[in-house]
């Protein structure tokens, strides 16, 4: 099972990225070089300073708050769904226990 790193240690993980971005040749090497001083997967830090410059404007994509925004609605939507799948189920149910011609 993954291990959850804490939100302060993945935003200074990130800011020693980007800060020392122009020491190495690429932003990968300079996510090895931090990811192995800290312990954490380059994999993950990558990905952690992709969406930090994505989330300052530097880069194209879709920002944090966009994202959360996007899952909130999904969920909603999905509520809604159920909602109205349970509501048609009712009416179903209803207007044949309703129905003169049962009786």
């Amino acid at each position: 099972m993954p291990k959850k790193i804490p939100e302060k240690t993945k935003q200074r993980a990130t800011r020693l990225v980007l800060d020392h971005l122009d020491e190495y040749p690429n932003r990968t090497a300079a996510c090895e070089t931090v990811s192995s001083r800290l312990g954490i997967g380059a994999e993950s830090l990558r990905r952690w300073v992709r969406q930090a410059q994505v989330d300052a404007g530097d880069r194209a994509g879709v920002t944090s708050s966009e994202s959360e925004r996007i899952r909130r609605l999904e969920r909603e939507n999905r509520e809604l769904r159920e909602a109205n799948a349970i509501l048609k189920d009712a009416v179903v149910f209803f207007a044949g226990e309703l129905d003169p011609r049962r009786r």
